[in-house]
């Protein structure tokens, strides 16, 4: 389905963007993976290499102007375009509002968003050049809906709503289609460390009455990134089993 597409996944050391790596590496798509451990990323392309995909990683901090326009450059480089870009890179910080410090405020924005900034900026040029391309914010079901405790992690993630419809809009004419994804409560290395009640009562909220899967995530990008959404721009897709309707 994927097979003449070259990806760029952010985040892609674990867990949604993992996943997401390996499933468009699966339907034939050339993927260029980055995060900030390249040990991990190394980890990742050698596990879609021994799949028959292919993959390369770069290492980076799309926080950083310079590393987020080095990952597009690269990507570039090795397959001579780009099609999809999914920005997952995300960090949390978590505490409650009256205690939040600037640093954590900062860091949190300046990875969540400004890093989704700083890819589509870059990818944009040649994506226009091409006039064709598919990008794909991995926002989330609490940048809707809000969350205690999140005051950074929510604001960053409903700005990147704002940012696709604002982007979507600009890069229309050039056909590059741009949507976010809002997960809901997945199964992540990060939710494995949950005590049973904790996990219960995050189930309770869910009216399917489970925890996602990361794979429930990849299948909406594959959805979203694949030629069967052409007249699909300016969306967002929650998959959340009807936590926010």
């Amino acid at each position: 389905m994927l097979s003449d597409k070259v990806a760029i996944v952010t985040g892609a050391s674990r867990g949604i963007g993992r996943l997401i790596a390996i499933a468009l590496a699966g339907q034939g798509a050339k993927v260029v993976v980055s995060a900030r451990n390249l040990e991990a990323l190394q980890e990742l392309t050698a596990e879609i290499k021994s799949q028959g995909g292919e993959a390369t990683a770069v290492a980076g901090d799309v926080a950083i102007e310079d590393d987020a326009n080095n990952l597009i450059k690269q990507a570039v480089a090795t397959y001579g375009q780009v099609n999809i870009l999914i920005n997952n890179a995300g960090i949390t910080r978590d505490g409650l509002l009256l205690r939040m410090k600037d640093v954590d405020w900062d860091a949190v924005l300046d990875t969540n968003l400004k890093g989704a900034f700083h890819c589509i900026r870059a990818v944009a040029k040649f994506m226009s050049k091409q006039r064709s391309g598919r990008i794909i914010n991995i926002s989330s079901v609490v940048g809707e809906m809000g969350n205690s405790g999140q005051a950074n992690y929510c604001a960053s993630k409903a700005g990147l709503l704002g940012l696709t419809k604002s982007v979507a809009r600009e890069l229309a004419r050039r056909n590059v289609t741009v949507n976010a994804i809002t997960p809901g409560f997945i199964l992540t290395d990060m939710t494995d460390n949950m005590t049973d009640k904790a996990r219960d009562a995050m189930t309770e909220q869910i009216p399917l009455g489970r925890l996602g899967d990361a794979e429930d995530v990849a299948n909406a990008v594959l959805f979203l990134a694949s030629d069967q959404s052409a007249y699909i721009t300016g969306q967002v897709l929650g998959v959340n089993g009807g936590m926010y309707m």
